[in-house]
């Protein structure tokens, strides 16, 4: 097979990994809503509890419940906090059962559960608290270049990877676009991101100090995008060292396997 078709075929097969960590990292990440269903009073109720909230405001919680019947009561606390449960009704509006949850500055976070009654039986929707985190919201003009630009490198860095097994004529070209493309997306747009949501540019390591690693997401970058500059330096001197530029790969998709926001920024309220 020509190089050329050959080529073209692993862009493809790059595009679709890219593809499917991006649906992997949505389904898997600890701030993406929670969604479920129960029965009660012989009526399916489903719900979506959401695990981020973005302003000044109260976080709302809503759950469609037509059935005017059915009440909900849900407990919060402050997630690391020596705080007692605090437990309040939901309140009914229209169609919805509301649950408002105080809010907390950027990074802060709360647990809450709601738990539903027909007069007769109680159902709790989750069996574990669920945890809320609060941010800043961030700008479209920031977050979607940021997307974009996150997986344009992971494309470009499994591509790479292929490129260097197959030892093709573009590694070299490959690899500093791979760089580029996540210095961009990582190291510029990403901390850009980070004082907007938690107004702090960078939480992970070297500035959390070696007794506290920090944030996932900054070690996570900041260890692939090491590696792919020691790749590039590697194979700009001698293209056959292509074992560099393949561990980079392998590492970067090993990271994009991670869920976003695990371990993310957080205050302690133990310590306040």
């Amino acid at each position: 097979m020509e190089y050329r078709i050959k080529s073209i075929l692993l862009w493809i097969l790059a595009f679709f990994l890219m593809a499917a960590s991006a649906v992997y990292q949505r389904s898997t990440g600890p701030t993406y809503p929670k969604k479920g269903s129960v029965t009660l009073n012989n009526q399916e109720v489903k719900y979506k509890l959401l695990r981020t909230w973005e302003g000044e405001t109260e976080a709302a919680i809503k759950i469609e419940v037509a059935d005017n019947s059915i009440t909900g009561v849900y407990r919060f606390k402050k997630y690391k906090s020596h705080d007692e449960w605090t437990e309040k009704p939901m309140v009914r509006e229209g169609e919805n059962l509301v649950a408002l949850l105080p809010n907390l500055p950027p990074a802060g976070k709360m647990m809450y559960e709601v738990t539903l009654s027909d007069g007769q039986q109680q159902i709790k929707l989750r069996e574990e608290p669920l945890v809320l985190r609060y941010k800043g919201a961030v700008p479209m003009f920031i977050l979607l270049p940021h997307i974009i630009m996150i997986f344009l490198a992971m494309m470009f860095s499994t591509r790479t990877g292929m490129e260097a097994i197959i030892k093709g004529k573009n590694m070299v070209t490959y690899t500093l676009w791979t760089v580029i493309l996540f210095a961009i997306a990582g190291l510029l747009l990403g901390p850009l991101m980070q004082k907007y949501a938690f107004d702090v540019y960078w939480t992970g390591w070297p500035f959390k100090g070696f007794n506290n690693f920090g944030d996932m997401t900054d070690n996570k970058t900041l260890a692939a995008f090491i590696l792919w500059v020691v790749a590039l330096l590697q194979v700009r001197k001698n293209p056959k060292k292509w074992g560099w530029v393949l561990a980079a790969s392998i590492l970067m998709f090993v990271i994009y396997l991670i869920p976003h926001s695990i371990m993310g920024s957080e205050i302690d309220y133990t310590k306040q």
